[in-house]
């Protein structure tokens, strides 16, 4: 079995001699865990001289610090639709990451808050499996699906699925969007285009961008982060695959280096497998504490 970070962690400080070596190890250690190199060499570096000018240097007082550090590089957000308003959150990520999964549980997640006029919007129309697959979520869940054919305008989906949310009154558009990153041009285009889209159609402050990372792909999960808040800015994020023993540092280089919070995180296949995000539990895993 595969060491967590956690054990890896506090098997640095076995070592006794809380040197240069020590900090150097640290941060390797950091980037091993999927604290980009950049990130985890600014927060080592901040580590040390704080442990240096508060003549810190037991185990418990660098980890305190060093928690300290990490909890001010992750962000945290609570989404939560108004319930006297028409709201439009367009879910974004590449494919394979669970984003049609985790459109499924945030409806059902609303669903069981008390939110009725929810609407699925399946504008991935570029997959016939994605609006296959939002298809079943929506009668596994109770949840309305609107879809068009395969191959269809995703827009002209968004715009139909916002219009039968208001023929009821306030509620909810989750808009489930391709992701195909291999020609950032055509994904950045169609984007805006739907961004224009969920933006006219949501009433003021209540339209949200959110992207589905997989916890496991390290910086390939910052770098997807960067591509689509380049594209249209993101609210927040959701993290898919997040098993708190494994590495999954990905939050605290998105929070730091883009400044985009974390919303939920999804720990498994079954619906009610996602949880609001706690930034202290997080680390608190991620340290092994």
């Amino acid at each position: 079995m595969k060491k967590s970070f956690g054990s890896k962690f506090k098997a640095l400080f076995s070592r006794g001699n809380k040197n240069e070596e020590f900090y150097d190890d640290l941060t390797d250690l950091l980037v091993e865990g999927d604290i980009g190199a950049k990130t985890s060499y600014q927060i080592v570096e901040e580590l040390e001289s704080i442990c240096s000018k508060n003549k810190a240097d037991s185990e418990d007082a660098i980890i305190n610090e060093l928690k300290t550090l990490l909890l001010q590089s992750v962000k945290s957000i609570e989404l939560e639709p108004d319930r006297q308003k028409q709201n439009v959150w367009m879910v974004l990520g590449v494919n394979g990451v669970g984003k049609t999964t985790s459109v499924a549980k945030l409806a059902l997640w609303f669903k069981n808050r008390g939110l009725e006029n929810l609407v699925l919007a399946s504008a991935d129309t570029f997959r016939a499996a994605a609006i296959e697959q939002l298809e079943m979520h929506g009668k596994k869940t109770g949840v309305r699906v609107v879809s068009h054919q395969h191959g269809s305008d995703p827009s002209a989906v968004v715009f139909d699925a916002a219009e039968a949310v208001k023929a009821k009154g306030p509620g909810l558009v989750l808009a489930d969007t391709a992701g195909r990153l291999h020609n950032k041009e055509n994904l950045v285009r169609e984007l805006q285009k739907i961004d224009k889209i969920c933006r006219s159609k949501a009433d003021e402050g209540c339209y949200k961008k959110i992207l589905v990372i997989d916890a496991t792909t390290g910086q390939n999960a910052l770098r997807q982060a960067e591509v689509f808040n380049e594209a249209v800015g993101l609210d927040a994020v959701i993290m898919t695959k997040y098993d708190s023993t494994a590495k999954g540092g990905c939050a605290v280089s998105i929070g730091r280096e883009l400044n985009i919070p974390v919303a939920f995180v999804c720990n498994g296949e079954k619906y009610e497998n996602i949880t609001t995000f706690d930034a202290e539990e997080y680390i608190n895993d991620f340290l092994g504490l």
